[in-house]
């Protein structure tokens, strides 16, 4: 699934038009990303927390080279599926 096929489903499930849902799909996205920014957590029950993980400043390689390279200091993004999302996941195959 691509932003394009949640749309679609946004569309599907709400009656809303391409331009509305396009518009919901946008504006989650945007509200997340900015409440990682200001160093909130955003947590949704049932289906994950986005969480921001702080990375140490370390010493790499260039494996082309194997000179000795800094990298730095860096916040990223973390997502923990929910334990219904991990359920509903977890199904069994056959």
């Amino acid at each position: 699934m691509n932003k394009g096929d949640l749309i679609a489903c946004v569309m599907k499930d709400t009656n809303l038009t391409k331009k509305e849902s396009t518009q919901a799909v946008d504006s989650i996205f945007t509200a997340i990303i900015n409440a990682l920014k200001k160093g909130d957590d955003a947590s949704f029950v049932g289906f994950g927390s986005f969480k921001i993980s702080k990375r140490k400043a370390r010493e790499g390689r260039n494996p082309k080279t194997g000179a000795v390279i800094k990298i730095a200091a860096m916040d990223l993004p973390r997502f923990s599926p929910g334990k219904h999302f991990k359920e509903a996941v977890n199904v069994k195959r056959k």
